[in-house]
């Protein structure tokens, strides 16, 4: 199970209970945050909006390509390491609405980790320093350090051991 925290809601569906587990206004102002980022082509103002006016943690040179989509409500849970990308169109959760319950969960990004266009993280996951997120993966699970992983549902193609033992033999 996915590192999340497990909120339990009567009555309608948790999303029905939004404004109840986060303030409109912070919706709001992280919605036109993300949309002004989500088309800047400038790599150290749009890291900039994201820490000052989101409170996300991002490192050193790490890059968000265009139209990356932070989780809207908790974005302050989103940590990037240094020397990351984040490729096109990712999306990166850290809640998710269910019918009887809600899930929060901090999303890790390690150091120099290469997250492939069309991905969708969800909460609670933690992708180690160094891995490979392929393409339109679903990342439903943690990824270890060094691995290279794909597909929906996310598998482990080559662990850091397999990848360490292809580079050498190129």
């Amino acid at each position: 199970m996915r590192n999340t925290q497990r909120h339990f809601v009567d009555g309608p569906n948790s999303l029905w209970h939004i404004y109840k587990t986060v303030p409109f206004w912070k919706v709001a102002k992280n919605f036109m945050v993300i949309q002004t980022a989500r088309y800047t082509p400038f790599l150290p103002l749009k890291n900039w909006m994201y820490k000052t006016f989101l409170k996300m943690k991002i490192g050193e040179h790490s890059s968000f390509a265009l139209m990356v989509m932070p989780d809207v409500m908790f974005p302050e849970r989103i940590t990037v390491g240094k020397n990351s990308v984040i490729g096109y169109n990712t999306t990166i959760l850290a809640h998710e609405y269910l019918i009887d319950e809600y899930r929060l969960g901090d999303v890790v990004i390690g150091d120099r980790v290469m997250i492939g266009a069309n991905t969708t993280i969800l909460p609670g996951i933690t992708i180690g320093n160094g891995a490979i997120v392929s393409a339109a993966t679903l990342v439903h699970k943690d990824v270890p350090a060094g691995a290279f992983v794909g597909g929906n549902p996310m598998n482990i193609i080559y662990t850091a051991e397999q990848m360490a033992e292809r580079q050498a033999k190129s």
